[in-house]
């Protein structure tokens, strides 16, 4: 067997073969039988036994690749759906933040606006809890937001 990869892997250094996956697997299985043959391995049932274990082999590897290939497409998507979801997020939070200076009272405070998975936490000093709750209700009224956690401390004078 050891002899089957041995011929097998002395293929790999050549450089640019244009041959077809087929004709390579062809070229091996000639090889394999010439040195067989040269060993004094007669017979087509044994040149047959390396023929199948060189094609098994073969095969082995074709699934390895189609696996590595699928686990490969299968993270990117996971790539993409985390950057999505930042991006959302960070929408998400410059649009609330916008909202907030819209509103004449609470411009004049800075409120800092964090989003992670649709949650949102609002951080900061706020003149009443009035403002603190007018804050936390505008929040609410964007998509994708799922929930508020309303960290704002009423500032006392």
């Amino acid at each position: 067997m050891s002899l089957v990869i041995a011929i097998a892997l002395s293929g790999c250094n050549k450089p640019a073969d244009t041959r077809t996956p087929g004709q390579k697997l062809d070229a091996v299985i000639s090889k394999t039988e010439k040195v067989a043959e040269e060993l004094g391995v007669q017979g087509e049932q044994s040149s047959g036994d390396m023929k199948a274990k060189t094609e098994a082999a073969f095969a082995n590897a074709g699934d390895a690749l189609k696996k590595a290939t699928e686990n490969a497409k299968s993270s990117t998507k996971e790539v993409a759906n985390t950057a999505i979801n930042k991006m959302d997020d960070m929408v998400i939070s410059t649009a609330i933040s916008a909202e907030l200076l819209k509103d004449a009272e609470i411009k004049l405070f800075r409120i800092n606006v964090d989003t992670k998975d649709g949650a949102v936490v609002l951080k900061g000093q706020v003149p009443s809890d009035a403002v603190r709750e007018r804050a936390s209700a505008i929040a609410k009224t964007f998509n994708g937001v799922q929930s508020v956690d309303n960290q704002l401390t009423v500032k006392v004078n």
